[in-house]
């Protein structure tokens, strides 16, 4: 139906041609052929995947039993540190230096620390900044990659080769020591990691995008738009992001763990979360003297974040099998 009006409105155009008549204003063109209503519609029609994204979501979790094992993971840990402060059998921060370096009992699940604070109750809060330094500055480096990548890829040109010249600049440096140049640079805490991981991640959702966008432009719904005068932005918001949802997805599952191992890293380092506060990263690193003494204590944060990172993963994995049309025959 979109090609047939398309193909009338192109007649109409060669026939005033041939003729000599002038092509200025759009009253020559047939209405049916131009209607933007009409042509988006059909657009659509044309471009109506089989499956919505919400039934190929569904589809993953009942055919990949391990994609939805990692989901029910990620949501109880999400679940414990939500309800840390219900959870948690102890004070996280209450020290007690006459119980300090106990081995698991039935009072410390998981032991005490070097200041006789209970372990497991540290690891719920510590969990809370583990997750929101993964979640947080990933969906703040996304939607800054990719408006963009939308705008380089949509656009072209010198604003195409600007962006991507500094995203390239951003990714020939290694993330982790990217993130602590700018950690030592405005100071430790929390609210430079978020800033640090923001600022540093980026640049591969941009370039992502901007594939994905150089792509999409050349659709025939795309070009019809173009052709009626629909404004660019409605046609990047319209029709160029929500085909764009799927590849988000997959990226935002597969930079949460990265992220999250950057903060455990920078933490470890003693540049991350700072006490009185804590995370699991920097709880492996002030337990790590006493690992002969009290292995359960200092292997415990470890595993959580093993734990959590492989789950995002293999769910990232099976999102990127389902969704990422590349990967399809």
């Amino acid at each position: 139906m979109l090609f047939k009006k398309m193909n009338r409105a192109a007649d109409v155009a060669a026939q005033r041609i041939a003729e000599g008549f002038p092509m200025e204003g759009s009253d020559w063109i047939p209405k049916d052929a131009t209607d933007p209503v009409v042509i988006e519609e059909s657009a659509e029609a044309e471009i109506a995947p089989d499956e919505s994204l919400k039934e190929k979501i569904f589809s993953i979790f009942r055919h990949n039993k391990l994609a939805l094992v990692s989901a029910i993971i990620i949501i109880v840990f999400c679940l414990a540190t939500i309800f840390a402060p219900i959870v948690a059998p102890c004070d996280p921060y209450v020290q007690s230096l006459s119980d300090r370096l106990d081995g698991p009992s039935a009072e410390h699940w998981l032991g005490t620390d070097s200041y006789g604070r209970d372990v497991f109750s540290r690891m719920l809060y510590g969990g809370r900044v583990s997750l929101l330094v993964g979640l947080i500055p990933t969906a703040i480096s996304m939607v800054i990659g990719t408006a963009l990548g939308l705008i380089a890829g949509f656009i072209g040109g010198k604003v195409d080769a600007v962006i991507m010249r500094i995203a390239d600049v951003l990714m020939a440096f290694p993330s982790l020591l990217l993130a602590m140049l700018i950690s030592y640079t405005i100071g430790n805490g929390l609210l430079t990691i978020f800033i640090a991981l923001s600022f540093v991640s980026w640049a591969g959702t941009a370039r992502v995008v901007r594939s994905e966008v150089l792509s999409l432009r050349e659709k025939e719904y795309v070009e019809a738009a173009t052709s009626i005068g629909v404004k660019r932005s409605k046609i990047i918001i319209r029709h160029i992001l929500p085909n764009c949802i799927p590849t988000l997805i997959v990226l935002f599952t597969m930079n949460v763990p990265g992220n999250i191992l950057t903060e455990s890293s920078l933490s470890f380092l003693g540049i991350g979360a700072q006490p009185p506060s804590t995370s699991w990263g920097l709880m492996v690193y002030q337990s790590k003297k006493f690992l002969s003494t009290t292995p359960v204590a200092t292997l415990s944060p470890g595993i959580m974040i093993l734990i959590l990172v492989v789950a995002f993963n293999f769910l990232g994995d099976a999102l990127r099998d389902k969704l990422d049309p590349s990967l399809k025959d």
